[in-house]
């Protein structure tokens, strides 16, 4: 009899995407007909658009509303106490998760809340596995990465012109654009600008940034002849798909750059106060990945006070167009 399984991950984009190695390792271990549920937010949740792996999304939009005024959370417990499930697994630490987990219906509760978990990894999706490796092997836990599944490219290809493996992807934004202060994450638009001028001309460069975010391009305009313009013209999903299909993509430190590793796009990473080795695009057997970066003796410094200090954000300011054309020139990217 086929295994039940509920997960719940409502972080931010790549948080999501980190924890997709558990769908594989599920599979794996107790079969490809485990039955997976997730809850997560309703935008992240279209992540799972095209992916058969998953059964049914709880979207979860408000977090912090208790259960008995929730009306999303108490479908779930409905849910479970119609069929429970098997496993529940829990990746959320914050205490407004708890009485869902307890009121939820399984067999077996894994992860924050249920067990002590002990964190002794670095990266972050290593750090999820902690988090579920009470019931999964060894050897299928080394088996299982990040992985997500795109939806048809034609369509796209033909509504924007786009040849696979015959363009680069450009993700100039990152989900603190809007934050008021220094975004320590970020790359100057002086810096994309000119990296935008000096790629080939006969390189066909694609932008990309979510919907509400083109305030933060204007700054980048007008756009060479070479440039396909999608900044919040596409879904979550097609997003996918667009990089998935790419030569390779181009970000900071943000949910793009964790897309092309799951997809195993190559990506080139721009990585200033933030510790790539915990929260960068994670590395496999069937990635590329590129971090570059200053390296500077005070990185990283995400969120002390040497960052908070350094109101030139030097580690990116001083991070130049030149050294990222370098890398793409080194992987034979154009």
């Amino acid at each position: 009899m086929s295994k039940k399984v509920l997960i719940i991950r409502c972080g931010a984009l790549g948080d999501l995407v980190y924890a997709t190695s558990v769908i594989d390792a599920l599979k794996l271990e107790f079969g490809e007909d485990t039955i997976i549920d997730f809850v997560t937010t309703p935008i992240n949740a279209t992540l799972f658009k095209y992916d058969n792996r998953v059964n049914k999304i709880f979207p979860l939009k408000h977090k912090k509303i208790p259960v008995i005024l929730s009306s999303q959370k108490k479908e779930i417990i409905s849910s479970s106490k119609k069929q429970a499930y098997d496993i529940l697994i829990n990746f959320e630490m914050g205490k407004q998760f708890k009485s869902l987990i307890e009121k939820t219906k399984a067999k077996k509760k894994i992860g924050w809340f249920n067990e002590d978990i002990k964190v002794t990894k670095t990266h972050m999706v290593e750090i999820c596995k902690e988090f579920y490796q009470s019931i999964i092997s060894p050897s299928n836990l080394e088996k299982s990465f990040p992985k997500l599944i795109a939806g048809n490219f034609f369509e796209l290809a033909k509504k924007f012109s786009l040849q696979t493996k015959n363009y680069l992807v450009i993700s100039p934004s990152n989900s603190h654009n809007k934050k008021k202060g220094i975004n320590y994450r970020a790359w100057p638009h002086k810096r994309w600008k000119a990296l935008l001028e000096k790629l080939p001309k006969n390189e066909k460069l694609v932008l990309i940034g979510a919907k509400g975010e083109e305030h933060f391009f204007e700054p980048l305009k007008p756009y060479n002849e070479n440039i396909i313009d999608l900044v919040g013209k596409i879904s979550i999903p097609e997003m996918i798909s667009v990089i998935e299909n790419s030569k390779a993509l181009v970000s900071t430190d943000t949910g793009t750059s964790h897309v092309a590793s799951a997809v195993n796009t190559p990506v080139f990473c721009l990585v200033g106060p933030t510790p790539a080795e915990q929260t960068g695009p994670y590395k496999t057997p069937n990635n590329k990945v590129i971090i570059i970066n200053k390296n500077l003796p005070c990185s990283p410094c995400y969120k002390t006070q040497t960052m908070y200090d350094c109101k030139e954000n030097i580690c990116m300011t001083e991070l130049s167009e030149e050294l990222v054309l370098e890398k793409l020139k080194e992987e034979n990217i154009f």
